[in-house]
């Protein structure tokens, strides 16, 4: 399926060479998107200064910029001052090569022979996988490679989040906010979307409905698979797609952030955490994200216990698990929706299991509290109280002007200077 017939080594060569290059304009915007609130002025400064040695000031040479290669030729120092250059500049050109090689290869088959089917996104509810697509295959070919690439803005504001947010624990505007402007203008196409934004199993919902009312007629819209207007309205549908997904995606998170807050009186999420899920549903819709979260807690986990056998500390960044599970959940949305059609056909039903799982979680978290308190552990942080130390007073005496409450001119000099200093005795023992 790959374009004009090229040999798949070729094109996965050139991926690599542009994600690598694209890798390098992303370390720029790790430094510099969060030196900046305001959006516009954020991705302004993205162009200019030129990119300068951060310690002698002096501009960095465009032989030196080449990806990876210009680090090793290098040697990891700068030409000038000989300053070692942070390993990660080279790893983050190289990783987003191999990102573009990878999507790339999972979502567009390579095979000349092969289908819509063969692609990690594919589901049989899947725009492209209708029969209507499938009779022409190279209007299908086209769109499977603009997919790509509107999934790739989502994977590149993902690797700019992660690394900000190792950082400095935040996730800025400026990243997640034009995102989701690319994945809202997206799914105005109509085609974009994984799954349709509702669709249930009628003959489930109809033996439920027959449960309670054996003698009535379940109503209409239990009747049909997928709502008439989503074929009608592609443009509306895909603009549906995308905002339910940004509500769902950024409102588990916010849930999560009041829940913890209450249960733990202390902030458990990032609000930086709610953009990006936001922006991730944007791309995806809301069925995949009632995954992420649970993915990202997974992978959290394994590497939380892994961090704490070297460096133990009570709160890590979030936002790179959820980055992680994105990545996980969709390229492997093939083989994830068969298992989860099933709760997804459940139709209404959802909502009574969507509150279901929000009153286990809390009571989960108040669980969690409950075995503190056997245990004898602080359910919640002390408040901190600003206390006047010894040493506060030692450093204030340390720096206090000698001539302080005596006048600027007087050759009187306060008598507590050297006290300050601990040099009394010195003195002492210098004046006999």
């Amino acid at each position: 399926m790959i374009l004009w017939d090229l040999p798949v080594w070729f094109v996965w060569f050139e991926l690599f060479l542009f994600g690598a290059c694209v890798g390098s304009f992303l370390n720029v915007a790790i430094y510099r998107l969060p030196l900046h609130e305001d959006i516009w002025q954020a991705w302004k400064g993205l162009g200019h200064p030129p990119s300068t040695c951060p310690f002698c000031k002096k501009r960095i040479l465009a032989i030196d910029n080449v990806p990876v290669l210009g680090w090793m030729w290098l040697r990891g120092r700068c030409r000038f001052c000989r300053h070692s250059i942070p390993f990660r500049y080279p790893m983050v050109e190289f990783l987003n090569g191999a990102l573009w090689v990878l999507l790339y290869a999972l979502l567009v088959p390579a095979d000349w022979q092969a289908t819509i089917n063969d692609s990690a996104v594919y589901s049989p509810l899947l725009p492209l996988a209708q029969p209507a697509w499938i009779a022409q295959p190279p209007a299908q070919e086209v769109w499977l490679h603009l997919r790509f690439l509107y999934y790739l803005v989502l994977m590149e504001a993902l690797v700019v989040a992660t690394f900000i947010d190792f950082d400095l624990q935040i996730i800025p505007d400026s990243v997640t906010a034009p995102a989701a402007a690319v994945g809202l203008l997206g799914s105005l196409t109509g085609v974009m979307w994984l799954v349709p934004v509702w669709f249930q199993d009628p003959i489930h919902l109809n033996g439920v409905w027959w449960q309670f009312d054996p003698n009535g007629l379940p109503p209409a819209w239990m009747l049909v698979h997928i709502p008439k207007w989503i074929a009608a309205h592609p443009v509306l549908h895909g603009l549906a797609v995308s905002l339910a997904g940004a509500i769902v995606g950024g409102g588990m998170i916010w849930f999560m952030r009041i829940i913890g807050h209450w249960v733990f009186r202390r902030e458990a999420m990032g609000f930086g955490d709610v953009t990006l899920m936001a922006m991730i549903g944007t791309f995806l819709g809301w069925q995949p994200m009632i995954l992420i979260p649970f993915v990202a807690c997974t992978v959290a986990l394994i590497a939380v216990v892994g961090r704490g056998m070297f460096r133990p500390g009570r709160e890590i960044p979030f936002g790179p698990y959820l980055s992680i599970a994105t990545m996980l959940v969709l390229l492997s949305w093939k083989w994830l929706f068969p298992v989860m059609q099933r709760y997804y056909e459940l139709g209404v039903f959802l909502i009574a299991f969507a509150i279901l799982t929000a009153i286990m979680l809390t009571g989960l978290l108040w669980l969690t509290q409950g075995v503190k308190w056997m245990l004898g552990i602080p359910l919640y942080e002390p408040d901190f109280v600003e206390e006047w130390t010894s040493a506060d007073q030692l450093t204030f005496f340390a720096n206090k002007d000698p001539h302080a409450g005596v006048g600027p001119m007087s050759p009187v000099r306060w008598p507590g200077e050297h006290a300050g200093r601990g040099r009394t005795h010195e003195q002492r023992w210098r004046k006999g």
